[in-house]
């Protein structure tokens, strides 16, 4: 018995059939919502072997037949005008498949100011100058500019590898401003007599021991919010950092980079604080960290900025910094204390220590009476007259 001829119909998946077919000399597969029995198989068939006769005949309308496939912004035969608008939002719904809620809820603000800024032009007629002279008008820094122009470059390639423009105008370029030098740099951690005002300042036992547990881990706020009793490992030490919650998730998330998931040294002050904190969640088991005002989990940094930082800092009389400031406090300790800085990267999730040097370098002990004195012993000897000669 020879084998079956081929239909061009197959199962795609338990709910789905595939079919393919050739169109305007590209091979295509699309898929249709029915399970494959033997029975929608044969239906599948005789509706593929009308779109042949379609296209046959010159018909063929691929938006009409498969008005959720990608493929008909690139076939259809309507289509005389594809703004830019219409390719964010189709671009953006196949992003919230497959991008982390957080980072979708972030390409989605930046695809509403892209739609408001080039939505009317037509995406193949989309000019690196448009961009430019739209960049030059914003007031904004470069680092938000390049947020923008990141996503728009994310969305655009992919319009390339559909077919529906020729070149990326955002391919190896980014507009960057010139601008005056920044008074202070974002890091501004707080002193020892700063950190203890806070804590005492608190007006919950819970708001103290969530700040002291961030002065002395470096852990991200989002961190902090998502970190549960079973990751801590008391024997050893250790907390293992391996989810965020912000509050645009329903859930925590595993982080951005393999990098973020990390252990991190309990130091005896962030013990401390868990031992303060057990009476309030241990039992529970779930999350360390409790918002106070309504006995349930922190749903994300507005939240503890909103309704323990701010009061903290007010109370005592302090400057306002952001909550984030307790991871830079970490760092700034570790760093004076003359802790090695690759240890520090690795306890912060950093990759390398580029970071450190760049963000946190004046922190670095780079004077010490004892300086050289340890190449002096291991490389030189000392003669009677006082000089000393290099070993060779």
């Amino acid at each position: 018995m020879g084998d079956k001829p081929r239909t061009g119909v197959r199962a795609g998946s338990e709910t789905t059939i595939q079919i393919d077919f050739r169109f305007r000399g590209e091979r295509c597969r699309e898929s249709i919502k029915l399970k494959p029995t033997a029975a929608n198989l044969k239906r599948a068939e005789l509706h593929r072997a009308a779109i042949l006769d379609s296209i046959i005949k010159g018909t063929f309308d691929y938006s009409a037949t498969f008005p959720n496939s990608q493929n008909r912004l690139k076939f259809t035969t309507e289509r005389d005008f594809l703004s830019v608008a219409t390719w964010l939002a189709d671009w953006l719904k196949i992003q919230e498949l497959s991008v982390k809620t957080s980072t979708f809820h972030d390409y989605k603000k930046i695809v509403n100011t892209l739609s408001v800024a080039f939505g009317t032009i037509e995406l193949s007629e989309l000019r690196r100058t448009d961009i430019r002279d739209w960049c030059n008008a914003q007031t904004c820094g470069n680092k938000r500019l390049a947020n923008v122009q990141s996503v728009l470059r994310i969305a655009l390639h992919d319009a390339m590898s559909d077919d529906l423009i020729d070149s990326n105008p955002l391919y190896g370029w980014t507009y960057e401003r010139q601008e005056a030098p920044r008074p202070q740099d974002d890091i501004d951690p707080l002193d020892e007599h700063e950190q203890s005002m806070v804590i005492k300042s608190c007006r919950d036992p819970q708001h103290r021991n969530l700040f002291q547990f961030a002065f002395w881990t470096g852990l991200r706020t989002s961190e902090l919010c998502a970190l549960e009793w079973g990751d801590i490992d008391w024997i050893n030490g250790l907390v293992r950092v391996w989810r965020a919650r912000t509050q645009h998730a329903a859930q925590a998330e595993k982080p951005k980079t393999r990098r973020g998931e990390r252990d991190v040294k309990l130091l005896a002050p962030a013990i401390d604080a868990l031992e303060s904190q057990k009476k309030y969640s241990f039992l529970a088991d779930k999350e360390v960290f409790l918002d106070p005002l309504h006995g349930a989990p922190w749903v994300g940094d507005q939240a503890i900025r909103k309704t323990a930082w701010i009061p903290a800092l007010k109370k005592s009389g302090l400057r306002y910094r952001n909550p984030y400031q307790t991871r830079h406090t970490y760092a700034s300790m570790m760093l004076t204390a003359g802790e090695n800085p690759v240890w520090v990267a690795g306890q912060m999730g950093h990759s390398d220590t580029s970071m450190i040097f760049r963000n946190y370098g004046r922190w670095i002990m780079v004077k010490d009476s004892d300086s050289g004195s340890r190449a002096v012993a291991m490389f030189s000897t000392s003669e009677s007259n006082g000089q000393t000669l290099v070993n060779k």
